[in-house]
């Protein structure tokens, strides 16, 4: 129940953030004198609304979006009643045009920051410190965290009947304990630990540590593992030693912030963001192998992209496991992710309408400097076959993700 009620909420987040997005085209639209005559909530049968002033509002019957009509987007437009001629939005200046267009995406961006910056004052954002890649995390200091057992073979799972038990925790070592030494050899840091435990012959070793300030010393019998080259998982294995323990990092990953440094906190993750947004939409065509894949009966790869049905389902488990900052960091994500792809310079999202009025803008000044008429504005019917083209694509892309969240969902939490 608490499941069901995570991803209805996930999903009502996602459709506010898209009335909020036409509604940042509308406000911004009547703002410059422009004509509004329609904005309504979700799309299909009307199930009510009402008129005020030139602009009728109202909810429709399948809550997937909402739209707002602005008068005379494109010179093409044949819906213009004469009398509305001069308030078409493609007669205003090319600046207001591209205000009213981008609104709706930076409303997303707005949403985002705002969610950022409560997120930083309460629970705390992701630490820009902690480590990410593995030579990272090998000069971390040596702060143990005891496995439940060693995995003899070189297999990423979980532990299992038979499998020894670990060293460490037989030693009595535990969590949060700084290594120091092995058999006299020092220790600075996790990478010089792995190197030196695995260069150490399996069976009985002194391990040194430091626990709560005060220094101490194990004996340990270190098992014997199969393990590949350090730095190479793909290379052969051999026989080593092991401790069984993991890295508990000494950084922490999460800071929680005041309210001004959560300024330059949201700043700062808003621009990791924003490159991590530009290498996910990079990414997007080498990932469709592997959304077929998780269709076709494979194994769903977690990198795969989503789409809003999968992001539902993982805001439900967010909530069923009381992981608020796993929800609104897919709140977050989400709607970057949305601004950033609708201003793409491609029909019919927003973007190319803002190409488009610039493009013509500047041919405008190109003929005018060399003296001759303006060629006037884009007509968006030769478009036309390119804006359909993206529309199919798009929504192939579109049944591809929802098929695979529905018949193999990526999962954030064992249920």
């Amino acid at each position: 129940m608490v499941y069901l009620l995570g991803v209805v909420l996930f999903a009502l987040a996602i459709l506010i953030s898209v009335s909020l997005h036409e509604a940042g085209h509308m406000l911004t639209a009547k703002g410059f004198g422009m004509k509004v005559t329609r904005y309504f909530v979700g799309f299909g049968p009307t199930l009510w609304s009402f008129k005020r002033g030139e602009t009728e509002y109202g909810v429709k019957g399948i809550p997937l979006g909402g739209f707002c009509k602005i008068v005379g987007m494109t010179p093409q437009d044949d819906d213009v009643d004469p009398a509305d001629e001069p308030r078409a939005m493609w007669r205003y200046p090319v600046w207001k045009r591209t205000i009213v267009m981008s609104a709706g995406s930076i409303t997303h961006f707005a949403l985002a920051l705002g969610a950022l910056w409560v997120m930083a004052v309460s629970v705390g954002l992701p630490n820009p410190k902690f480590p990410t890649t593995e030579e990272g995390f090998k000069a971390e200091p040596a702060v143990i965290a005891l496995a439940p057992c060693v995995v003899v073979e070189n297999a990423a799972r979980a532990c299992q009947a038979g499998d020894p038990a670990s060293p460490a925790a037989q030693a009595q070592l535990k969590d949060g304990d700084r290594v120091t030494a092995v058999d006299g050899k020092p220790i600075s840091t996790w990478g010089e630990m792995l190197d030196v435990v695995r260069a150490t012959k399996p069976g009985p070793a002194t391990v040194e540590y430091v626990r709560d300030g005060q220094p101490g010393t194990a004996t340990v019998d270190l098992a014997a593992v199969q393990r590949p080259p350090l730095g190479d998982p793909k290379g052969a294995t051999s026989a080593v030693s092991a401790l069984g323990v993991a890295l508990a990092p000494s950084t922490p990953r999460i800071v929680q912030y005041g309210p001004v440094g959560a300024v330059k906190a949201t700043g700062d993750f808003t621009g990791q963001m924003a490159v991590g947004t530009v290498h996910a939409l990079q990414r997007i065509p080498q990932k469709v192998p592997a959304l077929w894949t998780a269709i076709t009966g494979g194994e769903r790869d977690a990198d795969t992209p989503i789409s809003v049905v999968g992001a539902s389902r993982l805001g439900g488990e967010a909530v069923a496991n009381n992981a608020w900052f796993v929800f609104f960091m897919l709140f977050v994500n989400l709607n970057f992710f949305i601004g950033v792809f609708n201003l793409l310079p491609l029909l019919p999202l927003d973007g190319g309408h803002i190409a488009i009025a610039w493009f013509e803008r500047a041919r405008s000044w190109v003929y005018a400097r060399i003296g001759r008429p303006d060629p006037g504005r884009v007509d968006y019917l030769k478009l036309m076959p390119i804006t359909y083209a993206v529309i199919l694509i798009g929504g192939a892309f579109t049944l591809l993700t929802v098929t695979a969240d529905v018949v193999n969902p990526i999962t954030l939490f064992s249920r």
